[in-house]
C-alpha cells in the first residue's frame, strides 16, 4: 500500500478522488465548469488529505501570489492601524494575505520596503506616499508595472487612484465654526509643513480665516510636547494673544490641550480648541474636544476594494470602472463637544 506523503501532492488528490489533476485545479480555483457532485467530493478529498496548493509553483505559472503590500507611515498611530485593519478585512475577502511594511515618513525606507514587497511578487499595492509631489516614486511605480492605490495622501500628475478626505474642506468647516463662536484670533497649530494632508488643512483654514478678512496666525514648528509648550507658551505673552486653537493633527491636539491644562488656561472660556482627527479619549477629557472627524475605515476599505477591483479587471482584460481609475475624497464631519465653546 502506497504511504501518502508528509505534504500531499495534487495528483494523490486527483488519485483518491478519482478524476484528473485537471479537475482538482479548476476545484482549487473557484470549481469553475466542475459539476455540483464532482466539487463536493473533491473538496472532501482535498480536506480529508489537508492538501495545500504549492503556492511558489503558482506564481512561477503565472497565477497571484494572493499577497498585497501595504506601505503605511506607522503602526504606532490609530489613523493607520485603522485603515490597515479595514484593508486587512478586504484582503481575506478576496482569498488574500496582507504584508504590512513601515516607512517612517523616509522616502528612502519607502523604496526598500516597495522592493522587498516586488521580490514577494505581490499582486498589488496599497501605499501611503511618504512625498506626494515625489516624480521618483511615480517613476519607480510606474516601472514597477504592478497595480497601486494610494490612499490619505496621492501621488499627483501619476495617475495613480487615491482614496483621499477632503482635508481642505474639514479645516475651512473647523474654522468657520470657530469664527461663528466670535473668535477673531484663531492660531493655526501644526507640523510637518510638507505633509500632503497638512498642506490642505493649512490652505483651508487660511481661506476661511481671509475670506471674513481675518489674518491668518500660524505655527507649523510643532514636533512634540516640548515645541508645543513652547509655541502656545510664547503666543499667549504676546499684546494679543489667541482667543482659540486649531491643531492639524490628533497628536497635536493632544500637546495643546495638555500645555493650556499646565498653564491653568481655561477652556474654552480663555482659548478655544478644536482639532482635526478623532481620537481614543476626546470625548471623555473634561472638557470634551471638539474634532474634524475622518472616515478612517472607508478609506482603507474603499481602498482595498478598488485594488481588487483593478485586479480582476486586469485578468479579465474588461476595463476598470470610473471609480478605479480617479481620485475620490470622502467627506470629513465636525464632531461638537466642549471645548469650542459649544455645550456638546
Amino acid at each position: 500500500m502506497r504511504k501518502s506523503s508528509l505534504h500531499p501532492t495534487l495528483a494523490e488528490v486527483a488519485r483518491k478522488a478519482r478524476v484528473g489533476t485537471t479537475t482538482v485545479s479548476r476545484v482549487i480555483n473557484g470549481g469553475e465548469r466542475v459539476s455540483p457532485r464532482t466539487l463536493k467530493r473533491v473538496q472532501a478529498v482535498i480536506e480529508q488529505l489537508g492538501y495545500m496548493p504549492n503556492q511558489a509553483a503558482r506564481i512561477l505559472k503565472g497565477e497571484r501570489a494572493k499577497t498585497i503590500g501595504l506601505v503605511i507611515p506607522s503602526m504606532a498611530d490609530a489613523f493607520f492601524a485603522s485603515c490597515a485593519e479595514a484593508a486587512q478585512a478586504i484582503a481575506r475577502a478576496n482569498d488574500s494575505l496582507l504584508m504590512v511594511t513601515v516607512t517612517n515618513n523616509d522616502p528612502h525606507v519607502e523604496i526598500e520596503n516597495l522592493n522587498l514587497l516586488m521580490r514577494h511578487r505581490t499582486d498589488g499595492l496599497l501605499l501611503v506616499p511618504a512625498n506626494y509631489q515625489s516624480d521618483t516614486l511615480a517613476e519607480f511605480l510606474r516601472r514597477m508595472g504592478t497595480p497601486v492605490v494610494t490612499f490619505d495622501r496621492p501621488i499627483i500628475n501619476s495617475g495613480i487612484p487615491a482614496v483621499l478626505s477632503d482635508n481642505y474642506n474639514g479645516a475651512r468647516m473647523a474654522t468657520e465654526h470657530l469664527i461663528g463662536h466670535g473668535h477673531r484670533r484663531i492660531l493655526c497649530l501644526g507640523g510637518e509643513p510638507t505633509l500632503y494632508t497638512l498642506r490642505e488643512r493649512l490652505r483651508g483654514y487660511r481661506q476661511a480665516m481671509e475670506e471674513k478678512g481675518l489674518t491668518p496666525l500660524v505655527d507649523m514648528s510643532v514636533k512634540d510636547y516640548k515645541s508645543a509648550q513652547y509655541a502656545i507658551e510664547s503666543l499667549l505673552a504676546t499684546p494679543q494673544p489667541p482667543e482659540a486653537i486649531f491643531t492639524l493633527k490628533n497628536s497635536t491636539t493632544i500637546y495643546a490641550f495638555e500645555t493650556l491644562q499646565m498653564l491653568k488656561v481655561a477652556i474654552p472660556r480663555t482659548v478655544a480648541l478644536l482639532g482635526y482627527d478623532d481620537f481614543e479619549l476626546a470625548s471623555t477629557l473634561r472638557p470634551a474636544i471638539s474634532v474634524i472627524q475622518q472616515p478612517i475605515e472607508d478609506m482603507g476599505r474603499i481602498a482595498a476594494e478598488i485594488l481588487f477591483e483593478n485586479l480582476a479587471a486586469g485578468k479579465s482584460k474588461t476595463p476598470p470602472s470610473k471609480k478605479s481609475q480617479t481620485e475620490i475624497k470622502l467627506e470629513t464631519k465636525l464632531v461638537l463637544r466642549q471645548s469650542c465653546g459649544c455645550k456638546g
